[in-house]
């Protein structure tokens, strides 16, 4: 079964309660609340929870202040999905994971340059790695 196949059942049983409740169904943790709002001190790659596919680079995480990890791209193209979100009666854009489809986040046309946007996403969604050859 792929990733894309899983039921909701099957999820739940991987995923621990907030990341089942963020990544399927399309949840939000508290801001400051989670491990990677810091952009960390070492360079790394930050994986999907749910499929382990490589979504962002650190070199392109900032200190938003807005207590979510954010970042003003993604590692590329084909990591993400974006599509509307008109929930809680605001206009915003959903942020997915291409290969699994989890709820990563938001992204916002406030960011830095060079692409001023700011993905903000959810800690519980990712998994970091550091890389050790740099």
């Amino acid at each position: 079964m792929s990733q894309k196949e899983k039921t909701l059942e099957k999820w739940q049983a991987t995923l621990d309660p907030e990341q089942f409740y963020v990544c399927r169904m399309k949840g939000t943790e508290s801001p400051f609340s989670g491990k990677y709002h810091k952009v960390p001190e070492v360079h790394g790659i930050y994986y999907c929870i749910c499929c382990d596919k490589p979504l962002f680079d650190s070199n392109v995480q900032f200190e938003a202040g807005c207590g979510w990890p954010s970042f003003y791209q993604p590692i590329n193209e084909e990591a993400i999905t974006e599509q509307e979100d008109l929930s809680y009666n605001m206009h915003r854009i959903e942020v997915l994971c291409s290969h699994c489809k989890a709820h990563l986040g938001h992204v916002f046309p406030d960011g830095p340059p060079p692409t001023g946007l700011r993905y903000c996403i959810n800690s519980v969604a990712l998994r970091f790695q550091e890389d050790k050859q740099k």
